[in-house]
């Protein structure tokens, strides 16, 4: 069984970077596609960021420009590089993976939470102004 386990985030000032690390231990996770979804207090789960098994990238209009997304699966890992950070991204960050998948999907399916079926546990990212 896959276990993710999130690492990266921190407090942070407005404006500057910060770079999340997901990395499976278990089975690999090369058949799979991975997300990055974040939750504030009092507010739902939301898509952050997906790579498709293939490789096709998706971002939250809300991070796109700022954030990237990466995968290196001969060492199972996923990457969020952050930059430009503000307040509002001030939240818990997941990773997630899918189950085992075909090599494309489309982004309506991957901004899901529902189409993953194994979480990290989280990591706290804060930024100040």
């Amino acid at each position: 069984q896959v276990q993710l386990v999130e690492s990266g985030g921190g407090l942070v000032q407005a404006g500057r970077s910060l770079r999340l690390q997901c990395t499976a231990s278990g089975r690999a996770f090369s058949d799979a596609a991975v997300g990055w979804f974040r939750q504030a207090p009092g507010k739902e789960r939301e898509f952050v960021a997906a790579i498709s098994r293939g490789g096709e990238i998706y971002y939250a209009d809300s991070v796109k420009g700022r954030f990237t997304i990466s995968r290196n699966n001969a060492v199972n890992t996923v990457s969020l590089q952050m930059n430009r950070l503000t307040p509002d991204d001030t939240a818990v960050y997941y990773c997630a993976k899918t189950p085992r998948i075909a090599f494309f999907a489309s982004q309506d399916y991957l901004s899901a939470p529902t189409s993953y079926g194994t979480w990290g546990q989280g990591t706290q990212v804060t930024v100040f102004s």
